[in-house]
């Protein structure tokens, strides 16, 4: 079945495989992985060179078993050869690669003297993907010398830092227009009809039974003058209902049952009664809450 696709069809299809599989888990991006991350390039070059290493020692396995078969097993093997695809250009290409080999009837022209328990060693030169590499290897081994410790170029540390400052920075944007990550630090008032009328709904749900429909209080504090127990303004309005009332007394804390931008949106309709008139407003509770700047 192997001699049905050539070798140098199935390094090629088996290194765009794994190239692929290593796009797509490593996330880089616009670009492509190797672009973003040099080092997934040369990961992906010693990939190659295995690749191309393994089909070079089945290839010597396959001449051992050929050398081993018999006059008869050499004509099937040689008739199952003859179906593999010719692909001359690409043949020829790969062919360049491996360079020449001797065939096994004439090692030993080129067996070495020395012996190690009896494991001779052949006089084969070098492979010239092999000799190619090793040349690839010093210019990179140059490039990478004169960028990073001659022209100072942000090694990885540099970069670690410039990126996490840069995904903090799009976080921070991101929380100004996501409302479902609101929290004590960002939330603000909402103004927007969609919000107040869901706020709405929720206090009419949740609070009425305490504040009156009208704001004027009842078990709960009037939430139409600007008295406050535990503050005004969106920040502290937001906290009460989030973290709940006074230690002991007070409304419960309903983090547990809303939503951060449910909390937001019902502090924001509270806010709506402020110098509204209820039909039968408590008495005032708390002191008078002054904002800190305009925006409260």
């Amino acid at each position: 079945m192997r001699h049905l696709i050539p070798s140098y069809i199935r390094v090629p299809v088996v290194f765009f495989a794994i190239a692929g599989l290593v796009e797509y888990f490593v996330d880089s991006g616009d670009k492509p992985a190797f672009i973003e991350q040099p080092i997934i390039l040369l990961f992906l070059f010693l990939i190659l060179l295995v690749l191309i290493a393994i089909e070079g020692i089945v290839n010597s396995l396959d001449n051992i078993l050929y050398q081993s078969l018999d006059e008869e097993g050499k004509k099937r093997y040689e008739a199952s050869r003859s179906k593999t695809p010719q692909f001359t250009k690409l043949k020829a290409l790969y062919s360049k690669l491996v360079g020449k080999q001797k065939p096994i009837e004439e090692e030993g022209e080129i067996i070495l003297d020395h012996n190690y328990d009896g494991i001779k060693e052949l006089d084969n030169n070098l492979p010239p993907w092999w000799v190619y590499s090793f040349y690839i290897s010093i210019v990179f081994a140059v490039i990478y010398m004169v960028r990073y410790h001659v022209l100072d170029a942000d090694d990885q540390f540099v970069e670690y830092e410039i990126e996490y400052a840069e995904a903090n920075a799009a976080i921070e944007a991101y929380k100004k227009t996501a409302k479902g990550l609101v929290d004590i630090n960002t939330v603000e008032v909402l103004t927007e009809t969609a919000d107040l009328n869901a706020g709405k709904k929720i206090f009419e749900t949740n609070c009425v039974a305490c504040h009156m429909a009208d704001g004027g209080g009842g078990i709960g504090p009037n939430l139409t003058d600007k008295h406050w127990i535990l503050g005004g303004g969106i920040k502290n309005v937001f906290k009460t209902i989030s973290e709940g009332g006074r230690s002991g007394k007070g409304m419960v804390a309903w983090k547990q049952s809303l939503k951060p931008l449910e909390m937001a949106q019902v502090a924001s309709y509270v806010l709506q009664f402020q110098g509204t008139t209820p039909a039968n407003p408590k008495a005032a509770e708390g002191d008078i809450w002054v904002p800190e700047d305009t925006d409260e």
